[in-house]
């Protein structure tokens, strides 16, 4: 795992320099200490998930897949060596890691895709079940950086060199393991002289937008002005803004998505005002399962985001009542566009999301056929 923050030669996700440990930088002590962590321990990867020291969608599957490959490395050295005890243990284990935040569908995808991996492999032995595991693990970790980039080039198409561009929580490089997704168009561009002006709402109650977004563009150099969300209508009125690109953490099959809560209105503002709204989606975050927004469950936090994290003394009365979700779904009538790897995902969303499922199926059957010839 790359480390070098100071230079921008960094991941946020990866293996240990061992290859035996998740690696990760904490982001719940961002912008003020940059820290790497390396752990093997289950309580500590799903903490980690959970408390968002790792977060964004794909950064959390790429360290769910990781942590999957360190469990089963571990089971191994524990002494598991008969293939149905070791994938028992395995399971169990991997249940527990996705269960650690419900709404960001790349945590179940990624365990998913490694236990289905795991299957697959039986008669290699534990050994070779884990070297594999290893090899599928750092492949969902090239993907993801491939992916992003991707996504650069495919938003770059609906950007203009000097547009003023607004985003919404982080869907940075720090919630991928490279480039990011909503902000890679804005690193490629930053690369070839676009000259973009970015306006980063602080986005609560965690503000990634604030400790985060503008942290990590600014650091890139990036032309970068952070706002309170409120400040968001303004901004638009004002003319400062051509473009919104925000992250989601899951896309439903009607084109309706999940983002960090405040997304929905800025959709809404931006309809209003006549402003383009993307969603830069890696397909991986993508549900083809679900119909709609509806099926989406949505995480509630701790009111104490609200009340008291941000602050010396209590911000609001003990007695007070709070409501903390942490996401909200803004509808697929509110969305010009989803930006994917594969291009544009445009309306009408239930036929284009088809479309592109096929082609991902397609995708897939190629990757397994070269696969079954090595």
């Amino acid at each position: 795992m790359k480390t070098d923050f100071k230079n921008g030669d960094y991941d946020t996700v990866g293996f240990s320099e061992d290859g035996r440990r998740l690696a990760y930088i904490d982001q719940t002590l961002l912008p003020n200490e940059v820290r790497f962590v390396e752990t093997d321990d289950l309580n500590e990867m799903r903490q980690a998930i959970y408390l968002l020291k790792v977060r964004g969608a794909p950064a959390i599957g790429v360290a769910a897949a990781i942590g999957v490959y360190v469990l089963a490395n571990k089971l191994m050295y524990m002494g598991y060596h008969e293939e149905d005890m070791f994938l028992q243990a395995l399971q169990m284990q991997a249940e527990v890691l996705a269960s650690a935040r419900p709404t960001a569908v790349n945590l179940k995808w990624a365990v998913n895709r490694m236990m289905n991996r795991a299957q697959t492999c039986v008669g290699l032995g534990v050994d070779g079940i884990v070297d594999e595991l290893k090899r599928e693990a750092t492949l969902i970790r090239d993907q993801d950086i491939e992916v992003c980039r991707k996504l650069g080039e495919n938003g770059l198409e609906v950007l203009e060199k000097g547009q003023g561009i607004l985003t919404h929580c982080n869907a940075g490089r720090l919630a991928t393991v490279r480039y990011g997704t909503a902000t890679s168009p804005i690193y490629l561009g930053q690369e070839r002289g676009y000259d973009f002006k970015v306006y980063a709402d602080e986005t609560r109650p965690l503000l990634q937008g604030a400790r985060l977004t503008s942290f990590e563009l600014a650091s890139a150099g990036v032309d970068v002005t952070l706002i309170c969300d409120d400040m968001a209508a303004s901004v638009m009125k004002q003319g400062k803004v051509q473009t919104v690109i925000t992250g989601c953490d899951r896309v439903a099959l009607n084109g309706d998505a999940a983002n960090k809560i405040g997304t929905l209105g800025v959709a809404v503002m931006a309809k209003h005002f006549g402003i383009p709204f993307y969603i830069a989606a890696p397909t991986s975050s993508i549900d083809f399962s679900i119909p709609s927004g509806d099926s989406i469950v949505i995480e509630e936090r701790d009111g104490d985001e609200i009340k008291n994290m941000w602050y010396e003394k209590p911000m609001a009365p003990e007695a007070a009542k709070t409501y903390n979700p942490a996401f909200d779904v803004t509808d697929a009538d509110l969305i010009t566009g989803i930006i994917t790897e594969y291009g544009i995902v445009r309306p009408p969303y239930r036929q284009t999301m088809r479309e592109l499922r096929d082609t991902i199926k397609r995708e897939k059957e190629k990757a397994n056929e070269m696969r079954g010839h090595e």
